[in-house]
C-alpha cells in the first residue's frame, strides 16, 4: 500500500452545493472523509492477519448523514458536548444558544459545524486535507465571527487531526471529532469485549436527566469508571452505580493525567482481542469523553448493511470538559481576539500478535 490522496463526488446538498469524499492512503491505513461536517466515513486498518476493515460506524449516502446521523464521524462544535440550559455569561452578557438536547445545547446546536459544508484544500505531499469554515457572529447563538481550520493528516498507521480557530469577539470554543469505533469492524456487533485503558485518575460525574457535570472532579478508584488499568468495557457496564444509570452506560468525561497544558499525552488505549487491532489516542486536550453508543436503537441501517444497536460502537471524544462556560473552576474554553485556539488529537493503529 503506497501513499495516495484522491477525491470523488459524494453527493449534493439540498441547496445544490456539491460534497466531496477524500481518500487518504498510507501503509497500514486508509481514511475517507467528507467536506460535509468533516465526517470520517471510513478508517480501514489491518487485523493481526493483515485483513483490512473499516473500524468506524457510518452510512453509505449523504442523504443518510443529513437525515439521521447520531454525529457519526463528524466535527462537533462550536462547542462539543453540552452547555446547561443553552446559556452562558461572558463579560456580563448572557448568551442564549440553540437548544437541541432536552433543555441543553449539544455539539454546537441545531445546525452545528457537523452540518456545514467546509471549503477543502488537499496537500498531497503530506497526505492531508485542510478544511476551513467561517462561522458568522451569532451562529447558533455563539458570539464572534470565528475562522476555523481542521486538518486531517494520514501517516503510516495513524490519523492526526489538528484544529485551529481565531475570533473577532470573545467567545467559547471546544472542538472534537465524534467517530464511533468498533475495532472488530463496522457492523461486527457489540464493543463490550473490547478492552480499554483511560489515563485518568478522575472523572466528572453528571446530574441525572441531562448529562451536565455536577462540577466535582471525582476519583475513579473503587468505581466502574476506573480504567487506569486496561479492563473489558462490558465488565461494569450494567452496574447499578447511579452514574451508570444516569448515563445509560458510559457517557462521561474523564480528567486526563497530564503535567502541562500543551503536550500530546496518551489519553486512551483500545484493544479488540479477537482481531488484534489496537488504537492509541493521544491529545493536547484536558479531557476525553467515553460514550458507549447507549442511544443507538436499531432505527439506523449503516454502511455495514445491518442495523446499529446499543453498544455497537464507542466514541473517544478528546475535549475540554462539558459545560465549562458555566463551571469557572474547569479549564477555560474562552477564546480572545488576537489569540489562536489550537488542539491536536492522534489516533494510532497497530496489532497485537497474540491469538484471542
Amino acid at each position: 500500500m503506497t501513499a495516495s490522496l484522491t477525491h470523488r463526488a459524494y453527493g449534493t446538498m439540498p441547496d445544490g452545493t456539491p460534497v466531496q469524499e477524500f481518500t487518504l492512503t498510507q501503509p497500514g491505513i486508509e481514511v475517507k472523509l467528507l467536506n460535509y461536517g468533516g465526517i470520517l466515513t471510513s478508517i480501514a486498518v489491518p487485523d493481526r492477519d493483515g485483513n483490512m476493515r473499516n473500524v468506524t460506524l457510518g452510512f453509505d449516502t449523504l442523504e443518510d448523514y443529513i437525515a439521521k446521523s447520531p454525529y457519526f464521524g463528524c466535527i462537533t462544535g462550536r462547542y462539543a458536548n453540552r452547555i446547561a440550559n443553552g446559556k452562558f455569561t461572558l463579560d456580563g452578557i448572557e448568551y442564549t444558544l440553540a437548544i437541541n438536547n432536552g433543555p441543553n445545547a449539544l455539539h454546537g446546536g441545531i445546525v452545528g459545524l457537523d452540518k456545514r459544508v467546509w471549503a477543502a484544500e488537499t496537500d498531497e505531499a503530506n497526505c492531508a486535507v485542510r478544511l476551513t469554515y467561517l462561522s458568522p457572529d451569532g451562529e447558533e447563538g455563539y458570539p464572534g465571527s470565528v475562522a476555523l481550520t481542521v486538518t486531517y493528516t494520514v501517516s503510516p498507521g495513524a490519523l492526526r487531526i489538528d484544529y485551529t480557530a481565531t475570533t473577532d469577539k470573545r467567545t467559547v470554543i471546544n472542538l472534537t471529532n465524534h467517530a464511533y469505533f468498533n475495532l472488530a469492524g463496522n457492523g461486527a456487533g457489540s464493543i463490550e469485549n473490547h478492552h480499554i485503558m483511560l489515563n485518568a485518575d478522575r472523572y466528572t460525574p453528571i446530574i441525572d436527566g441531562g448529562a451536565i457535570p455536577t462540577g466535582e472532579l471525582a476519583p475513579v478508584a473503587g468505581t466502574p469508571f476506573d480504567f487506569r488499568t486496561s479492563k473489558r468495557i462490558g465488565a461494569d457496564i450494567r452496574s447499578s452505580h447511579p452514574q451508570m444509570v444516569y448515563g445509560r452506560g458510559y457517557d462521561h468525561n474523564w480528567v486526563l493525567n497530564r503535567e502541562d497544558d500543551t503536550s500530546l499525552v496518551l489519553a486512551a488505549q483500545l484493544h479488540d482481542p479477537t482481531s488484534g487491532r489496537v488504537m492509541e489516542v493521544t491529545t493536547t486536550e484536558p479531557g476525553i469523553q467515553l460514550y458507549t453508543g447507549n442511544f443507538l436503537d436499531a432505527t439506523r441501517v449503516g454502511s455495514s448493511g445491518g442495523m446499529y444497536r446499543q453498544g455497537d460502537g464507542l466514541c473517544l471524544e478528546t475535549q475540554h470538559f462539558p459545560d465549562s462556560p458555566n463551571q469557572p473552576h474547569f479549564p477555560s474554553t474562552v477564546l480572545n481576539p488576537g489569540d489562536e485556539y489550537r488542539s491536536t488529537t492522534v489516533f494510532s493503529f497497530s496489532v497485537d500478535q497474540e491469538s484471542a
